[in-house]
């Protein structure tokens, strides 16, 4: 996906280190994700299913794997699509969903983002049903296929590639589809709900596809107010409103808000100055190379004046 996203990409020139890429990928995708894991699966489903002693239902325990899958595929995409369509639709769960529409430049690792309740509350209710209708055992190889699914489905309707589906796209969501819902347009704010199946937006008439991309720029993506650009800050905003820059008054604040981009300069400062070694080395090389062409270029003038 990443060298796809370079190949033939949706937004050119987009970087590949852009901003945010660090919070996304250490604090959502790594930190926010083991810890999310451990809690949905270890202490809110397990606890329900042992207190109510549930060991599965032997008319879904009968299905095929295939079949399981499609089910629970199918069904949770239609909830996630009403789900994510109400959250647009209302205050308080908005801000449980604006982190994941923050970034300014949406990319494969962007589906990442997205607010430690939001998680909960999707993935309890997607995982849930699962281990309860069909029992820890048999629901194991369930929830591992789709749990990949979801990851490969998220990684692709956010990536940088211009693909185009064709008629496909009326049934399978895409980044074509997809990536208009991250756009800053007041148009799109209702519109391309869907995660996997593009079919809930066609069939509930909440399909935006205009034929044309959203833009280059940086004010045609993401919110249309400023968001803190910090993991923590991101989930204090959803609860009380704040100007993350005023905050940097205070230094407690300041030296942690610096920690960060200072430790990554640390970091990639041997690398940053290889970079500019070689790049010294190429225009010391080029200008050798200039004046060389400047004395051929005399000595011809002198044989031929001779």
């Amino acid at each position: 996906m990443i060298a796809w996203e370079r190949i033939a990409p949706y937004r050119k020139g987009l970087p590949f280190f852009r901003e945010g890429f660090w919070v996304d990928l250490v604090w959502y995708t790594l930190i926010q994700s083991y810890f999310l894991k451990i809690l949905i699966f270890d202490f809110i489903i397990a606890p329900v299913q042992h207190h109510f002693g549930w060991n599965g239902v032997e008319f879904f325990q009968r299905w095929t794997l295939t079949e399981q899958i499609l089910f629970f595929v199918v069904t949770h995409d239609l909830y996630i699509y009403l789900f994510h369509r109400f959250q647009h639709h209302s205050k308080f769960f908005w801000r449980t969903h604006e982190a994941h529409h923050s970034g300014k430049y949406v990319d494969f690792l962007a589906g990442s983002r997205s607010h430690a309740v939001e998680i909960i509350i999707n993935q309890t209710i997607e995982f849930a049903p699962i281990i309860i209708l069909l029992g820890p055992v048999a629901a194991a190889p369930v929830v591992v296929i789709k749990a990949m699914l979801d990851a490969i489905f998220g990684i692709f309707i956010h990536a940088n590639i211009d693909v185009k589906l064709g008629k496909f796209k009326y049934f399978f969501n895409s980044p074509e589809l997809h990536l208009w819902h991250h756009a800053n347009y007041q148009e799109v704010f209702h519109a391309n709900f869907s995660t996997k199946f593009s079919i809930w937006d066609h069939l509930f008439g909440t399909a935006y596809d205009p034929g044309h991309k959203p833009g280059d720029l940086r004010e045609n993506w993401g919110l249309y107010y400023d968001f803190p650009k910090d993991y923590f800050l991101q989930h204090a905003f959803s609860v009380k409103r704040f100007d993350e820059k005023s905050l940097l008054k205070y230094k407690w604040f300041k030296h942690y808000y610096e920690l960060r981009p200072n430790l990554l300069k640390l970091i990639t400062r041997p690398f940053q100055s290889k970079k500019a070694d070689r790049l010294i080395s190429q225009n010391q090389h080029d200008i050798s190379s200039e004046k060389l062409k400047v004395a051929d270029n005399s000595e011809n003038l002198i044989t031929c004046d001779e």
